[in-house]
């Protein structure tokens, strides 16, 4: 096949991914609008993730799913927007996603996460990032399940990120579970600085708990033990900067 033709079938794939991602989405917010349990607007949604990743012609892959108990913390690496669709569709739909507060704004995803539970947190501004952790603390001393994208974002080079501390941290003041889960697939399928998505396989993988003795002991070693968990599984570079733990220890950085 020729690269011109390629192209074109690269393109049309992409533009009918796109318009069957937004329409679905358009078609499911009013019934999100009006169902009025938190519980069976996450079974929506979670429907919702796995049928649009098949209509898109990306195959999800899942091991290890059964290791998850609730209630719990899951952390997770990043490498695309269509990790939050991935987990959304993966993991049971009791699990409130941790997400950064600029993604509140965009049109049609801020509506959809805020009814599904989304958590919003503040990177920018300081004082209101410190009381989004102590909100998120209190959720997680309930018993509520969370779910985090550590590294916060994710960069066009391959490897994972610097781990920000507030998953750990919740983690351990509420003496949860915490369990690392691999993603495998996204960064091919929508890399970062790319708009069109290309159809593959995508892996998801539940790792083994963390043990609950690293928590007894810091934060910062539950958060040690999952980076490491994650990059063997991954086999991907660590990209993070050598730097102190000096926001680690005051358990505000989310």
């Amino acid at each position: 096949m020729s690269r011109s033709r390629l192209s074109i079938l690269r393109l049309l794939y992409g533009l009918y991914a796109w318009t069957m991602f937004v329409a679905l989405g358009a078609a499911v917010l009013p019934v999100l609008l009006l169902t009025p349990r938190l519980a069976h607007r996450r079974a929506i949604v979670h429907a919702l993730a796995r049928g649009v990743l098949k209509l898109a012609g990306m195959r999800v892959r899942v091991r290890g799913l059964e290791r998850v108990e609730l209630p719990c913390v899951v952390v997770a690496n990043h490498a695309s927007y269509l990790d939050g669709v991935v987990l959304a569709g993966t993991l049971p739909p009791h699990f409130s996603f941790v997400i950064k507060r600029e993604m509140s704004r965009v049109p049609l995803a801020g509506t959809l996460l805020r009814r599904i539970g989304a958590e919003f947190v503040e990177r920018q501004d300081r004082h209101r990032g410190a009381r989004d952790v102590r909100r998120l603390l209190r959720r997680a001393a309930r018993g509520q399940a969370l779910a985090f994208f550590p590294e916060g974002t994710f960069s066009a080079e391959v490897g994972l990120l610097r781990f920000h501390m507030g998953a750990f941290t919740a983690a351990a003041r509420a003496d949860l579970t915490v369990f690392p889960v691999a993603i495998r697939g996204t960064r091919e399928r929508l890399p970062p600085g790319r708009i069109l998505p290309f159809p593959g396989i995508i892996e998801v993988e539940v790792l083994c708990a963390i043990e609950r003795r690293a928590a007894a002991e810091h934060p910062v070693v539950l958060r040690d033990a999952a980076r490491a968990a994650l990059l063997a599984a991954l086999g991907e570079p660590d990209l993070a900067a050598r730097e102190s733990d000096v926001d680690a220890m005051s358990g505000l950085d989310v």
